[in-house]
């Protein structure tokens, strides 16, 4: 081939232009995925990436990758019913003289997303938000077979969601790789279903790692690909050149609905914990409890505490007693690693102690007065350090039909609520009772009531049978206060 068709297919063939000479030795030959010929090619690939060398690795293809894969890569479909109810609901008046003339009405409502089989038993994982709420989740595999499906697990602050397939199977699996091995410019495979047309397979490279505030949630560490990911994609494979599952994809940026460019992954490493808790039996997932809040390291932060760039979690709060404090941090120190691997922001701080896993111990590298230092904290679950005492309350007053408990770091951590709240808190509100009415939400921290302060629930409940002539309420909601008066 002479000089100017060589650069002709080059340029045609810009998408395989990272594909490495060595990576890709294994597939041409045969091999199976677990021989010591692959596994020893792997190892050299990350090693050392090259450009394509003849015009037979220019006419490479995806192909044998895809079809070690796609088959474990699976179509969700799942149904829910929906109450729509009537707008005169709950209403005496037309109670009264139309009876059940409007009543309440059904319907299903039905959502398709994709996910990946990680389990030969049958253990498929996928977002939360696509079964979310679901009575009814099927599985349809790549070959047209179709399971019925039962939900061990999920998390909608991780948006990931554990299932199992009613089969004894065996079934294909995609293995788990090593998110953490990623680089950026990384070669890999999107598989999913966008919009239900059925199996598609997008390619691209890895285009950034760590970003966060993605989406709403406590949840923002996330492998970024141009890879064209599309609704109907959410809880599909992103596959690395190994045919290993390095993500699990959740999210675009588009304001039409469809692929720019810019999708988002959770990483491996945090799926396969979050697997490993659903078979071992949690009926929730457990994130480690550190005791401490954190804030971005700023670039003028940076500068004042003689910071080469902007990076880390600062520590602007420490519980007492907490692994935090034992493991001596204090405010105003910033952590700049776990186990050697750089923290970028807090969000990447708790993902990193998410994946080391409660009652391991993790690593910690604190940077003060310009110097570093490793700290052991071991991670443990959040305490219940007071008896959550939950009560309805009820009477006449402002307060009826709401449940109140005391706060605790296991308590808020299950409302989804900074660790550190301290209070009585209100954790449900019935549906059309006085507390519903007037505005009271779950998470309300009740901070005092005509000029008592509320420590307990106990003293809320006695202070709720109390007949004021006028209440006067004052609530924390999202970190506001806010003071409401009731006759």
């Amino acid at each position: 081939m002479n000089r100017s068709p060589l650069v002709l297919v080059l340029s045609a063939l810009s998408g395989l232009a990272l594909f490495t000479g060595v990576a890709v030795v294994g597939f041409a030959a045969g091999e199976p995925a677990d021989t010591p010929a692959q596994t020893g090619a792997v190892v050299q690939a990350q090693t050392s990436k090259t450009l394509p060398q003849s015009n037979a690795e220019m006419q490479l293809s995806f192909a044998p990758l895809v079809k070690r894969t796609a088959n474990a890569v699976v179509n969700v479909y799942a149904e829910k019913t929906v109450e729509r109810r009537s707008p005169f609901a709950d209403d005496p008046f037309f109670e009264q003289f139309f009876g059940q003339r409007m009543p309440n009405r059904s319907e299903k409502q039905s959502s398709l997303g994709s996910g990946v089989i990680v389990g030969q038993d049958g253990i498929v994982v996928t977002n939360n938000h696509v079964i979310a709420d679901a009575d009814d989740i099927k599985v349809a595999l790549a070959d047209g077979r179709e399971f019925e499906s039962t939900v061990i697990l999920k998390d909608d602050r991780l948006d990931l969601a554990v299932l199992k397939i009613k089969s004894d199977g065996p079934f294909d699996i995609v293995p788990f790789g090593d998110s953490d091995a990623v680089e950026v410019g990384d070669l890999v495979l999107a598989i999913g279903n966008p919009f239900g047309v059925g199996q598609t397979v997008t390619s691209g490279i890895v285009s950034a790692l760590a970003r966060n505030q993605i989406v709403s949630g406590d949840f923002g560490f996330f492998i970024q690909t141009d890879a064209s990911i599309n609704p109907g994609n959410s809880g599909g494979g992103l596959i690395d050149m190994n045919g290993q599952l390095i993500g699990i994809n959740t999210a675009i940026f588009s304001r039409g609905g469809g692929s720019n460019g810019v999708g988002f992954a959770i990483p491996a490493n945090l799926v396969k914990v979050f697997v490993a808790s659903a078979e071992g039996g949690n009926g929730s997932f457990t994130r480690p409890y550190i005791g401490a809040r954190f804030e971005p390291v700023t670039s003028e932060v940076a500068d004042a505490l003689g910071l080469d760039r902007a990076r880390g979690a600062l520590v602007s709060a420490v519980t007492e007693d907490s692994p935090a404090d034992r493991a001596g941090l204090k405010p105003g120190q910033v952590i700049v690693a776990v186990n050697g691997i750089e923290v970028e922001h807090p969000d990447a701080l708790g993902y990193r102690l998410t994946t080391v896993g409660i009652g391991h111990d993790a690593r910690v590298t604190v940077s003060e007065n310009g110097k570093t230092r490793d700290v052991t904290m071991t991670l443990a679950e959040a305490p219940e350090t007071k008896p959550r005492d939950e009560r309805l309350i009820e009477g006449r007053n402002p307060f009826a039909g709401a449940v109140v408990g005391n706060l605790s770091p296991r308590l808020a951590d299950e409302l989804h609520m900074p660790t550190s709240s301290t209070g009585v808190v209100v954790t449900e509100v019935n549906r059309g009772s006085p507390a519903a009415r007037v505005g009271f939400q779950p998470k309300d921290i009740v901070v005092a009531v005509n000029g008592t302060p509320i420590e307990t629930s106990e003293t809320l409940e006695a202070l709720a049978q109390s007949d004021p002539s006028l209440w006067r309420v004052e609530i924390e909601r999202n970190g506001q206060r806010i003071r409401q008066f009731f006759r």
